[in-house]
This record gives structure tokens, sequence and C-alpha cells, in this order.
């Protein structure tokens, strides 16, 4: 890298270097970006200090050194107790801290009220994957548009970008709509284990099955989406709800054989029965999602 290269590059400031945030600097600053660091705990920042990062004294001394500042906190609340007494005037404050949509835009509000430009981002990668352009991780961003247009090039430096729209909470609800699809189907890989644990059959052996089953059944998301926006579920169904529902008693009969609990499986079965019981048997399971509206009433 050429001097004049490692001159261009952003200067920022990151306000915590727990685990991903050590990930994230580490990636700045094997780009040739002039970072200044701060954590609560100043011993886990010195790490950093050895790698040619700044330790700041304080979160204000950070801040006040670099019109970039990125958090990666413990949760909101942090973000706040942090930044409470910095001058924020003319910064540009992205907020990598995991949080609720409905945080996301308070601390827009919050940020723009003192002078800053505000992005709020979800990460989609663990600290392993930080830094290596090939593992896939990326960061939803929301929030101001003018600032991601300005710092797209510093902030893909660590994982790829994905901007979603000016609402700040945007980065984060996509960010826990995809970890709720996640942990959903490690549910459902549990219950499937605990199903064959008992007997002869090698998890190792089963496993290409399941991977092969789950991605099979994968492209059904794209099935469901078209019939949100057509609000008509029984758009190309091939195994209608009330088939489905039909194979629940063999479902608990099989937990119960095996001595497998059926708490992971059972809420979403009786969502199942009472979308049945409605009369929309027809439909296959994209109705479940108007059950769990709780706007609606249902």
């Amino acid at each position: 890298m050429t001097d004049n290269a490692v001159a261009s590059r952003t200067p920022l400031t990151l306000l915590g270097t727990g685990a991903m945030g050590t990930a994230l600097a580490r990636a700045w600053l094997a780009a040739g970006h002039e970072v200044t660091v701060w954590n609560r705990t100043p011993a886990r920042a010195q790490a950093l200090a050895a790698e040619g990062a700044v330790v700041a004294a304080s979160a204000a001394a950070a801040v006040a050194a670099n019109r970039l500042v990125i958090a990666c906190l413990l949760d909101d609340a942090s973000v706040g107790e942090a930044l409470d007494g910095a001058d924020l005037a003319g910064r540009d404050l992205v907020n990598l801290t995991t949080g609720t949509p409905g945080e996301g835009r308070a601390r827009a509000a919050w940020a723009e009220a003192r002078g800053a430009r505000f992005l709020d981002g979800g990460i989609m990668a663990v600290p392993p994957m930080v830094g290596d352009p090939d593992s896939g991780g990326y960061v939803f961003y929301s929030g101001s548009p003018e600032a991601f247009e300005e710092h797209r090039d510093t902030l893909a430096v660590p994982a790829g970008t994905r901007y979603v729209g000016a609402d700040p909470g945007f980065a984060a609800l996509h960010d826990v709509a995809l970890l709720s699809a996640m942990n959903g189907m490690f549910a459902g890989v549990a219950h499937a284990f605990a199903l064959i644990r008992p007997e002869d059959i090698a998890p190792k052996d089963f496993a290409p099955l399941l991977f092969g089953w789950l991605t099979a059944m994968a492209p059904a998301v794209h099935q469901t989406a078209d019939q949100l926006e057509s609000r008509d579920y029984t758009r190309n169904v091939v195994s209608n709800l009330a088939m489905q529902a039909a194979g629940i008693p063999t479902f608990l009969r099989t937990a119960e054989e095996q001595h497998v609990s059926p708490e992971l499986l059972a809420p979403y079965l009786e969502l199942m029965k009472r979308r049945v019981a409605q009369g929309h048997g027809d439909e296959d399971g994209t109705g479940i999602i108007e059950l769990l509206d709780t706007r609606r009433g249902a």
C-alpha cells in the first residue's frame, strides 16, 4: 500500500473493543485507516494499541478525535452512557450496537438533536468473519443516506454493506428478523436430532439428510413473500394447511415414543390448528403470519 493510499483512508473512532469491536478495529487498521479507540475497561484496548490504534482516555476524547464515530457496545443504554457529555456536533455516528428498531429510531433522534448524522447497523457476522471478504458477512445500515454514501467505502472494509433505507429502525429490524428465522430453524434442527438420539443412528449420517432437506425447503420463502404481497394465501399451494395439520398427532406421538419434549414445536403446531379451525385449511403456512400480528387481536 502506497503512502498516498494510506493518507486517503478516512480516520475513525471506535467505541468498544470487545470481541466484535476488536475485529472491526483490526480490519480498519489493516486497511490503513487511522483508528482511535476507547473502551470502558482500558486494558482491553491495549492489544490494539500495539497494532497501531490510538487509545483515548475517555469516550469524549475519542469522539473529538474524528468526524466518523462508530459505536460497538453492549446495548443501547451503554451507547447513551458512553456519549453522555461528548460533543457530537458535526459528527457522523454509526451505531453497530445490537438493538431494537425502536431503539434505533430513538437514538437517531437523540443524535440528530445533538448535531450529528446517524446510521444504525445490524451486523450479520461473527468476529472471525470480519475482515474476510470471502466469509459472506455483511452489515445492514439504515438512517442518513448522505452519511452512508460518504462513508460507504470505509464501512465496507470489515464486511459487506447493505443499506436498507432512511428509517433508522430498518437495520435492526432486518437483523432481528433474520436472526429470528435462524433461531426457528435451529429449534427444528434440535428437535430432529433429539428424535434420533436414542436410536442407533449416527448424527453424522443423519446430518447430510437434514441439511439437504432444509436446503430443499428454503425456496419456500419466496412463495411466502409472493403470497403476502398478493394477499392470496392459496396461490400455488402444494401441501395445504389442513393436510399439514393432519400430521400433528403423528409428530406428537413420535416425540412421546422417543421421550422427546414437543415444546420446541408445540407453539407452531397450535397455530396451525387454530388457522385451520378458522376455515383456512386450503392455505399453506403463510396465513399463520396473520395470527402473529398482535394488532389484529388474533
